[in-house]
């Protein structure tokens, strides 16, 4: 894969590397109207954390003040440390299984062990530099996998959802889990349906009519007036854990020994793999939402450091949390200082209404976590997957499966070797059908520049237009280096052409790379020409969203030019202008 970008930057030093993004933004300069939008954006994302943070910590089997303490000590370092300018760290859905495991196999001493011993492997992941392989996991894998989570934690909320009394243990597997709740029927709570189903309606009518209100919060809070008003029999989590502390722990390490970090080290693994894959989708996704640029590695870092901290005051698994972050980037945040700021209000908000929430009904909490499983299914991606590909709804059909009825980490070990295995079938025909042109360029003479045209200054230096040429396969591989470079440039000039000329082969994770540049370029009143897309590349395209409707297609970058030239013209020459 090669592209004509310029000069290429010197690499960066360690302390580049791994200088948290707190001290960037401090450098470029920090004043009170950033504090402002800071301080309100932690507020927003405070209120929609207290509901989630003890309603994941519950479905993972351990009490809610547990997930408070992960979100507070926990979203404070990732903010503090962490090398991404909007990332939110807490507790998230995507654990709740692993967690519910390792609790069940090894106790509360195991759980914190095994979560101390993940924070010490990203940290070193990290600082070894691996963060950025774990950018090369293909997008049906991710969607699979995500999917796969999303079924898990609505399964996990069933019995809160109907109330239901079960005879023993809910087992954690799947389909032990679905015949248990089964054979529980009988013991429906009709209280405890109304109070999830008022949960859910009232997050889904305060989203249609009230967007920018907290929906989360104010549903619990009704179901929680609802249910004391009318004196409705469900459980609450005072009646199921007491209430909730108004301190928090004293720091201090887990119980440890060579046997038991041996019998939690599969479990610590889980964890590590887990969380470095969603904290980094996560700033991924902030950094399509706000433009910035996250260094993973930086990241990987403070989130290895947040787990050990939680671990330290009781907490469970730390990771970056996709709806704080997203809800965090459209509160206008500036910087870190609003991830620090969350968990300070936080902290707040427990040393103050501690008492108030042992009233909650856990069918409420049950509700909020069903919206956020439904959330979590990317029903467009996946929609796309399937038309694009056999081999990518195969891949997204795989991980999916084995996430819920297997493991998440073999989920997503088979996932990627299968991608990979269709990567190579794929090359394979690209190779016997584009013999004319080869999958990565060879280097020739300067005497030769093949079928390429020489350089032209003046296009070169236009000020209006910037063209940007891929060579070679586009695929899961290269994609994040290629998007580096895309996002950069996709706002820097009034035209954008992307030249696809020389690449005999994308794939889904490529083209979903490029349709999220083109986002950035419609955001920032940029026109995008496609140029010398062949029939293949253009349907790849098409089908992740990159439409005539949002860019237009040309033969080759001379015709783009022409276009571009045309329109150029034509807006010169209208009244007014």
């Amino acid at each position: 894969m090669s592209a004509s970008t310029g000069h290429k930057p010197a690499a960066p030093t360690f302390a580049e590397l791994f200088t948290p993004k707190l001290v960037t933004v401090f450098r470029e300069g920090y004043g009170m109207p950033q504090l402002r939008a800071d301080a309100m954006a932690g507020l927003t994302v405070a209120v929609v954390a207290l509901p989630l943070s003890m309603a994941i910590a519950i479905a993972s089997g351990v009490s809610p003040d547990r997930g408070l303490w992960t979100a507070i000590v926990g979203g404070f370092l990732v903010s503090l440390l962490g090398g991404s300018r909007h990332q939110i760290g807490g507790p998230a859905g995507a654990f709740i299984g692993l967690i519910a495991l390792t609790a069940d196999r090894h106790g509360i001493d195991g759980l914190l062990l095994a979560t101390t011993m993940a924070g010490v492997f990203l940290m070193a992941l990290g600082y070894l530099r691996l963060g950025t392989y774990i950018k090369f996991i293909p997008y049906p894998v991710t969607v699979g996998f995500t999917a796969g989570i999303a079924v898990i934690i609505f399964a996990s909320q069933l019995s809160e959802l109907f109330g239901l009394s079960l005879a023993g243990k809910e087992p954690g597997e799947l389909i032990p889990k679905l015949v248990a709740l089964w054979n529980a029927a009988g013991t429906v709570n009709p209280s405890a349906i109304l109070v999830a189903l008022l949960t859910i309606a009232t997050i889904l009518v305060l989203r249609r009519w009230r967007p920018g209100w907290p929906g989360m919060l104010i549903a619990v809070g009704v179901a929680t007036v609802a249910a004391v008003l009318l004196s409705l029999p469900v459980e609450t989590i005072g009646s199921r854990f007491g209430g909730i502390p108004r301190t928090i722990p004293a720091p201090a390490l887990p119980a440890f020994s060579l046997e038991k970090m041996q019998a939690v080290l599969p479990d610590a693994i889980a964890f590590a793999l887990l969380g470095a894959i969603e904290s980094l989708l996560s700033a991924v996704v902030a950094d399509g939402m706000s433009g910035r640029r996250h260094r993973s590695n930086c990241e990987l870092v403070a989130q290895g450091a947040a787990n050990i901290g939680s671990a330290m005051v009781g907490g469970i698994c730390v990771t970056g949390t996709i709806a704080r972050t997203a809800t965090n980037v459209r509160a206008g945040a500036y910087g870190p200082v609003s991830g620090i700021l969350h968990s300070v209000f936080l902290l707040a908000f427990v040393l103050v209404a501690a008492p108030l929430a042992r009233f909650i009904p856990l069918a409420a909490l049950a509700g909020v976590l069903a919206i956020v499983a439904w959330n979590m299914v990317e029903r467009h991606a996946i929609a796309a997957l399937v038309r694009s590909s056999r081999g990518d709804a195969l891949v997204l059909a795989v991980t999916f499966l084995l996430v819920i009825f297997r493991d998440l980490t073999e989920g997503i070990v088979v996932g990627f070797g299968l991608g990979a295995l269709l990567f190579i079938g794929r090359m394979s025909s690209a190779l016997a059908i584009e013999r004319e042109q080869p999958i990565v360029e060879e280097d020739v003479a300067d005497t030769s520049n093949g079928d390429r045209r020489e350089y032209e200054a003046a296009s070169a230096t236009d000020p209006n237009t910037v063209v940007y040429r891929i060579s070679g396969a586009f695929f899961f591989g290269a994609a994040s280096a290629v998007a580096t470079v895309l996002d950069r440039i996709a706002d820097q000039r009034r035209n954008f052409v992307i030249d696809f000329s020389h690449v005999p082969f994308l794939d889904s994770t490529a083209a979903n790379v490029v349709e999220g540049s083109i986002r950035k370029a419609e955001k920032a009143g940029v026109r995008v020409v496609v140029s010398g897309a062949s029939p293949a590349t253009r349907r790849m395209l098409v089908t992740h969203g990159v439409k005539p409707q949002r860019v237009q297609f040309a033969e080759n970058i001379e015709v783009a030019r022409k276009l571009i030239e045309a329109e150029h013209a034509g807006v010169e020459e209208k009244p007014g202008h």
